[in-house]
């Protein structure tokens, strides 16, 4: 698989990455069998993509045990991207950010994993509480201990939800970061990105581009929705998510059916084994080589899918066709 850079230590990584989340956290538990899990991860592996991107979080911590027993027969093929800095409770998450948990935090994410060493710590969101530099600096001793090899923001669910923010809605994000980088560099920035969410392509995406940041695009495919295999009126398990998401209503999946259809098109062209989603992850490749998609997946069959959009290119003619396609409707917040 072609390989990126990201950061100011040309860290590299597969142009496709795989979001473990799904695995263990968020989606529906009935769907969730570890051994299938597994065998997802591997089948990444094989395919090429080395970028896993999970945190304590997800589970909690189920995720990162699971990862750790891929790891301890795999870890020179795989790059780890795991998340400090929230904390789940009965019913509610909460951000902490105080220096003695980042540290905690981070011990317990390495015995989990069951690694030396952390390629991408990310702070998974910032404590109101406590002044990000002093969170950032904690990260920053982890880096200068040989903990951990990078650092990064997750600023997924950051864009603000009204319409037409300045910036994307990412302008409180981009102060963040230029807070954090006077103390240790920003390697990396996670946040949402794909054809019907295109809002950090006009301020966030430009910001990394210009810094050498590497920029982790979670949700690429709309939460399943870019696939084309979500039915409208279909319905969802009552723990999924998408139960109670504006964009996945019936109404508004029906609204939205021809950004899927554009995707269909395109994907017809470039040959009968290429699908909608590829098609939609080759977009965001082309977004930009400091770019790497990262897509959710619990079964193999999806995750080598996902791998082999990194070979699929994009014309100008494609990409005109995406442009003109139009806008999601429904609020994705």
């Amino acid at each position: 698989m072609e390989r990126r850079t990201i950061g100011a230590a040309a860290l590299g990584v597969g142009a496709v990455g795989l979001g473990c989340m799904p695995m263990s956290w968020a989606y529906s538990a009935s769907q969730r069998r570890g051994d299938h899990s597994l065998r997802t991860v591997h089948a990444a592996l094989d395919a090429g993509v080395n970028l896993l991107d999970t945190a304590d979080m997800y589970g909690p911590f189920t995720n990162e045990l699971l990862l750790g027993r891929v790891l301890k027969e795999r870890r020179a093929d795989a790059f780890v991207s795991t998340k400090c800095g929230l904390l789940v409770g009965d019913g509610h998450v909460v951000a902490n950010g105080r220096p003695s948990y980042v540290r905690r935090a981070c011990d317990a994410s390495l015995r989990r994993l069951q690694t030396d060493v952390i390629d991408l710590y990310q702070l998974h969101r910032a404590d109101p509480e406590v002044p990000v530099e002093e969170t950032w600096g904690a990260m920053a001793d982890l880096v200068r201990a040989g903990k951990v090899r990078a650092l990064g923001l997750c600023a997924v669910g950051a864009r603000s939800a009204r319409r037409g923010a300045p910036g994307g809605g990412y302008e409180g994000t981009i102060r963040q970061l230029e807070r954090m980088q006077q103390v240790f560099p920003v390697s990396a920035v996670e946040a949402e990105l794909s054809v019907w969410s295109p809002e950090a392509l006009e301020r966030l995406l430009p910001w990394c581009a210009a810094r050498g940041v590497g920029f982790l695009a979670a949700m690429p495919l709309g939460s399943g929705f870019l696939t084309g295999t979500l039915t409208p009126g279909g319905g969802f398990e009552a723990d999924d998510p998408r139960a109670r998401h504006p964009r996945f209503t019936a109404e508004m999946m029906a609204a939205n059916q021809p950004l899927v259809a554009g995707l269909r098109r395109i994907a017809a062209r470039h040959g009968a084994d290429v699908t909608p989603a590829q098609v939609a992850l080759a977009w965001v490749l082309s977004r930009g080589p400091h770019v790497i998609p990262v897509p959710g997946a619990k079964r193999e069959r999806w995750a080598v899918e996902n791998a082999r959009a990194a070979v699929l290119r994009l014309g100008a003619a494609d990409l005109a066709e995406i442009a003109a396609l139009p806008a999601a409707r429904g609020s994705w917040d």
